[in-house]
């Protein structure tokens, strides 16, 4: 059996859990794994294939996906230690597991051999076979160092070229063994805070291994840098909840409940000294946009009321936003007042956005996520079913919903204010 066909059977036959989870296709569940030396925690549903967990959770997207039936070899990673097929495998699976991707072999500063022989012989052609091929050949090597370059073509069939390079890969492949006779180098990407697929993060894309005297860059050693000059958008909401300002502070002390309030937003990680991972989807008529960035929250004050985060991200399209929202309660005689100022700053293809557009999808977020804040803050727990983004047709019928709830007696617990655009 090849190294490649052994990699097939490994799909059936995924890390076994402690115990067995009951989810439905849709039902979001909490994986904890690493990757490329990264802790990454991924609310999921049970039906997401790691393949998309790494391209669209994590926005690694040197994963490439090819058949999705395990047999071009396209989406090959390492999952602890050995060859996997990502299309063959959901992520719920791989609780606890150690995946390396393509970005984990090698910095661009700092290539790993297998990529250096790539680019030497011209390895690379269209280059969507070569993520699966950079794996699958690290395996090979890893754990069959006594292969020789007869065997190279069938070892390596795994993957599928689709253009003309083959015999060039396998000319890459056979040199890196022979520079390498005493074993294949370690990705050299996979330090803590080395998960380089998240865009927009603050991360340095060269980010190394902690050990072998270099320090592993960290996305908390770049602090978020707002644009200068007038933001793409300036909403300023006002909103009553019919609660106690100390239960609402309950939600707003609590920031893995308080992601849970947010549309279209999940925490991915906790990075520290009040810096977070997450990622944001926003859909619009068919501008669909999956955010990944960094968080930082630079003011928690329960006591003067008054929260302060500022974030950055950025979708594998190049749109890239940067926000600057602060958040304040304030007691009232029936509740609390709770007040959003929020400035954002818009470029790429998310600034083809009208500032009227943008400033009703950012009023219906936070409307959403008041709503979402008094459901937690009443039940003590998170909302009862997922907090999405607003889409093109509640922006659509919501102003004239809006306009006809003013004529209807009691509108409600929660009572909305008014709203700025500049």
């Amino acid at each position: 059996m090849t190294v490649n066909e052994a990699a097939a059977h490994r799909e059936a036959t995924p890390p076994a859990r402690p115990r067995p989870v009951k989810a439905g296709a849709d039902d979001p569940v909490e994986v904890r794994m690493t990757v490329n030396g990264t802790p990454s925690v991924l609310s999921l549903p049970a039906r997401v294939t790691l393949s998309d967990a790494l391209r669209d959770h994590l926005g690694l997207t040197g994963t490439h996906i090819g058949c999705e039936h395990g047999v071009c070899g396209m989406c090959t990673v390492l999952v602890n230690g050995e060859a996997a097929r990502a299309c063959l495998l959901f992520a719920v699976q791989l609780d606890g597991a150690d995946v390396v991707t393509v970005e984990g072999l090698g910095r661009p500063d700092d290539l790993h051999p297998l990529q250096e022989a790539f680019g030497r012989n011209h390895a690379l052609q269209c280059g969507f076979c070569t993520p699966g091929f950079l794996m699958s050949s690290y395996d090979l090597l890893a754990n069959k160092p006594e292969v020789t370059q007869e065997e190279l073509p069938e070892e390596l069939s795994g993957v599928i070229c689709r253009c003309t390079g083959y015999r060039n890969i396998l000319t890459a492949v056979g040199e890196t063994h022979r520079a390498h006779p005493g074993g294949i180098p370690a990705p050299g990407n996979c330090g803590h805070r080395a998960l380089v697929g998240r865009a927009g993060q603050g991360g340095n894309a060269s980010a190394g291994q902690e050990d072998g005297g270099a320090a592993a860059a960290s996305v908390t050693d770049k602090e978020i840098v707002l644009l200068s000059g007038d933001p793409t958008i300036a909403v300023e909401i006002t909103t009553g909840i019919d609660l106690p300002e100390e239960k609402i502070w309950r939600v707003l002390d609590d920031i893995h409940l308080l992601a849970r309030c947010l549309p279209g937003a999940e925490l991915t990680d906790d990075l520290g000294n009040d810096h977070y991972a997450g990622r944001a989807r926003v859909s619009v008529g068919p501008i669909k946009l999956a955010f990944n960035g960094l968080a930082h929250i630079v003011e928690h004050d329960r006591s003067a009321g008054r929260l302060r985060v500022i974030a950055q991200g950025q979708d594998t399209g190049g749109a890239q936003t940067q926000a600057d929202i602060t958040l304040r309660t304030k007691a009232t005689e029936t509740g609390t007042a709770m007040h959003a100022d929020a400035k954002v700053y818009l470029t790429g293809r998310i600034a083809q956005f009208g500032r009227a557009l943008a400033g009703d999808v950012s009023r219906r977020m936070f409307e959403q996520f008041a709503d979402a804040v008094a459901e937690a803050a009443t039940s003590g727990g998170a909302p009862s079913g997922p907090v999405t983004a607003p889409g093109a047709l509640s922006l659509v019928f919501a102003p004239l919903l809006d306009r006809v709830k003013r004529f209807l007696p009691g509108r409600g617990k929660r009572r909305r204010g008014g709203e700025k655009e500049r």
